[in-house]
């Protein structure tokens, strides 16, 4: 029977995913006015560094915030692409309390890697759109300074100091730093540091508002075997109990030590996000649901 309704016009049909995506851009702008002119320290690694559609979402998403005014930081990782290279040149990779010894022969591979391979590729895929991004390594005006972590492990540093002065004159000029996580070591020697732990320096050296960890799990679980614990809010005060309980991965530890120390030193806020979700940096910092586990100093409405 006739109802007197026809099919929709395509051109309707076309009009309503308009709207729906006006309206993403409407719920997106409190907190565009928020974050705008405020740094954002990203840590890239994980699975978002190697599969081809998250690299290029991930450079989406940067691209994004850079241009709603937002300024974001990235320091990378290269642990597998170290490895690979290290097998390449026939060096057999060695580990202490899974941090990589690092002689002079490895050192060398590192460096090459982090700023001479890493580095301009992720500067190559956020210039795709437009001038953006600019790289940087540690050695860089001395950018990070370092001491031995451990005489056992060669050239893996320890952050001593932080001069943002080259990364501070970048964002002046406009430019979205991309940071190899290298250092000049007390000695004059480079070093090479923990991506996690130099991207919590630095951005507790920016007063950044956020620092952002993508890594391929969904945030911070109680219980590392139940979906169900996973963490979506908890203060300094409340993670430092649960560290002292001993039951967190030893993977996560040098990213919630940085949180820790970077929201002690004045970051407002972290954030351990899933890397392996298509635009996770957008979800986390456009939408009032948020992905993943966000840690601040004090509790926190939601």
């Amino acid at each position: 029977m006739a109802t007197g309704h026809g099919s929709p016009a395509p051109a309707k049909s076309r009009i309503a995913t308009t709207m729906a995506k006006a309206k993403i851009f409407s719920e997106a702008m409190p907190f565009i006015k928020r974050f705008r002119g405020t740094t954002v320290v990203i840590k890239y690694g994980g699975s978002a560094m190697v599969d081809e559609t998250l690299r290029n979402t991930f450079a989406d998403d940067v691209a994004m915030l850079h241009y709603s005014g937002i300024k974001p930081v990235i320091v990378h990782g290269g642990g597998p692409h170290i490895s690979r290279a290290m097998g390449q040149q026939g060096i057999e990779p060695q580990w202490i309390d899974g941090l990589r010894i690092t002689d002079e022969e490895t050192i060398r591979v590192v460096q090459t890697t982090l700023a001479g391979e890493i580095n301009p590729d992720i500067v190559r895929l956020v210039n795709a759109h437009g001038s953006l991004a600019a790289g940087v390594n540690g050695l860089d005006a001395n950018t990070f300074l370092a001491r031995p972590k451990d005489p056992r492990l060669g050239f893996v540093g320890e952050v001593s100091s932080v001069n943002p002065g080259l990364v501070t004159a970048l964002q002046a000029e406009g430019y979205v730093p991309v940071v190899a996580p290298l250092a000049r070591g007390e000695d004059g020697r480079p070093y090479n540091l923990n991506a996690d732990t130099a991207a919590g320096a630095l951005a507790e050296s920016l007063g950044a508002r956020k620092l952002v960890y993508l890594t391929d799990v969904e945030g911070l679980y109680r219980d590392l075997g139940d979906e169900d614990s996973l963490i979506q809010r908890i203060t300094v005060p409340e993670l430092e109990k649960l560290l002292a309980t001993g039951s967190i991965s030893s993977g996560m530890l040098p990213k919630l030590a940085s949180c820790i120390h970077a929201i002690r030193g004045g970051v407002a806020r972290a954030h351990i996000l899933d890397g392996r979700i298509q635009h996770a940096l957008l979800l986390e910092i456009f939408t009032p649901e948020g992905i993943g586990t966000m840690i601040t100093m004090e509790d926190e409405t939601p």
